[in-house]
């Protein structure tokens, strides 16, 4: 089946198996690595990307659905070598440790962020409870997202 799905503003036309995850076609087809694998059952949110701009888990969306959308990886939320201003709270609050949950995490904030640009400690962490982290008790995450909305 052939497709064309916006990724990061640019646009991809593909040939696909109708069964494709959203996520093989990320990693598999783009080369956009980024955007990790984890349980292949919607459970650790560490596929999460963003499809119009509201955070979906990719291994449960089949790519054919993301025709005719735009979809945002990690890789996109960097802009002319500029980092987010997630991305910037993670480096000064120590929001990562391993790495592996950290990409759902930062399109799971910056969904938030842009819905709710002031959230409180519950909304964030209500938003990102979808998200397994098992290397913190997620306060660096918290706080985080807070040094990112404070930011702007």
């Amino acid at each position: 089946m052939r497709i064309t799905v916006s990724v990061n503003g640019q646009s991809y036309t593909r040939d696909v198996e109708p069964r494709l995850l959203l996520v093989h076609f990320l990693r598999d087809e783009l080369d956009l690595t980024g955007t990790h694998w984890g349980c292949d059952t919607s459970n650790c949110g560490v596929c999460t990307v963003q499809l119009d701009g509201v955070p979906v888990k990719s291994c449960t969306v089949l790519a054919v659905m993301a025709d005719g959308h735009e979809v945002t990886t990690v890789e996109g939320l960097e802009r002319d070598g500029e980092l987010d201003a997630v991305q910037k709270g993670f480096v000064e609050c120590h929001g990562l440790q391993c790495g592996f949950c950290t990409p759902g995490m930062l399109l799971t904030a910056r969904a938030l962020l842009d819905r709710h640009p002031d959230p409180d400690e519950s909304q964030i962490r209500e938003a990102i409870s979808g998200q397994l982290c098992r290397c913190t008790g997620y306060e660096n995450i918290v706080r985080s997202i807070r040094w990112a909305a404070e930011a702007k």
